[in-house]
């Protein structure tokens, strides 16, 4: 039986993809530090490791003992509009820690490492739907550091012959995602606003687009990607197909959640207007598509979202850059803030 590490397991990709790999027949253990996971994901049969991947000597411990196979890295903070303004954050958890998995991964023949990386890599293109030949120009610290990952990968192809995976998933959204969470994953933001009985607030004038995808369109691509010789050593994006604008969403959310929509307008923030992907690529190599509407899964996530109901918003405690800090989100305490 094959051992496979997944960071990030208790988390919500993390979570969808270590089930997916545990009912494929895989030993599967998972390193997550509860920071945006909870232990409530922890699908059964794997075997948890509570960790952060920053913790060098851990990682490489945890390498050395289990002698993984595959590694599947999901671990991240994916909060591409704050990362402006914790920086140093998320340098250290999405790219050296990042780096402290690949170096473990080289020094003891993983076979392969799968990689989730972001359409952030992007930034604002004059191509849509962006393709994986699209040129990178990210635009917030987030795309940076993935970007950064990426280049890591094809460099320790060549030096190292590491084989990697890379997937570039978007605006992806599903049972067990973190709701409480009030500064990334807008389906989950407006959810847990109108359990609360508040209106939806959107930045600017809501007619963002981007493509909303079902975590059951992902999940299982990535998840048996390693099985794919193919995937190897390739770079995939992959979601759905039909944009919507942040205004056409918090209506559907309104409706699978049985509520008139009620929307408040906060000012702009600094963010990609138009980001989607061609996933041509993807339905080449996997022969699948997408399967899910967008009213399909935000009416599957509302199922789930009813029964565990609301969660409390989650103040970040760190904030290193405290200019032009979107007034919608509120700088938290000035210890906060210190850190202290």
């Amino acid at each position: 039986m094959a051992k496979v590490l997944v960071t990030g397991g208790a988390g919500f990709i993390g979570s969808h993809v270590a089930e997916a790999l545990v009912n494929a027949g895989y030993d599967v253990v998972v390193l997550d530090d509860l920071s945006g996971g909870f232990v409530d994901n922890l699908v059964p049969g794997v075997r948890f490791i509570q960790g952060s991947i920053t913790d060098v000597q851990l990682v490489e411990e945890l390498f050395a003992q289990e002698r993984f196979d595959y590694v599947f890295h999901l671990a991240a903070y994916a909060a591409e509009g704050l990362s402006h303004f914790i920086k140093r954050f998320n340098y250290t958890n999405n790219l050296m820690g990042s780096i402290n998995l690949i170096n473990a991964a080289i020094n003891t023949d993983v076979k392969c490492f799968v990689f989730t990386s972001s359409i952030a890599v992007y930034g604002t293109s004059p191509e849509l739907p962006m393709t994986e030949e699209t040129p990178a120009h990210p635009e917030d610290p987030y795309g940076i550091a993935k970007l950064a990952v990426e280049q890591e990968l094809a460099i320790c192809k060549e030096m190292f012959d590491l084989n990697y995976i890379i997937f570039r998933p978007h605006n992806v959204y599903g049972e067990r995602q973190n709701i409480g969470d009030k500064y990334r994953n807008v389906v989950g933001i407006f959810m847990n606003q109108i359990l609360q009985g508040k209106p939806m607030t959107v930045f600017g004038d809501g007619s963002q687009e981007r493509a909303f995808t079902y975590i059951g369109d992902v999940a299982p691509i990535i998840a048996r990607s390693i099985e794919v010789p193919a995937a190897y050593n390739q770079v995939f994006n992959i979601g759905a197909d039909r944009p919507y604008t942040i205004n056409q969403l918090a209506h559907a959310v309104a409706e699978a959640m049985g509520v008139p929509p009620d929307i408040v307008y906060v000012p702009a923030r600094n963010e990609v207007v138009a980001a989607y992907s061609s996933h041509d690529k993807v339905e080449r190599i996997f022969g699948v598509a997408p399967q899910y509407s967008l009213e399909e899964g935000i009416g599957r996530m509302a199922a789930w979202v009813r029964q565990h109901g609301a969660r409390a918003s989650q103040e970040f405690e760190g904030i290193e850059v405290t200019k032009n800090f979107p007034k919608a989100w509120a700088i938290p305490s000035p210890s906060a803030v210190n850190g202290a």
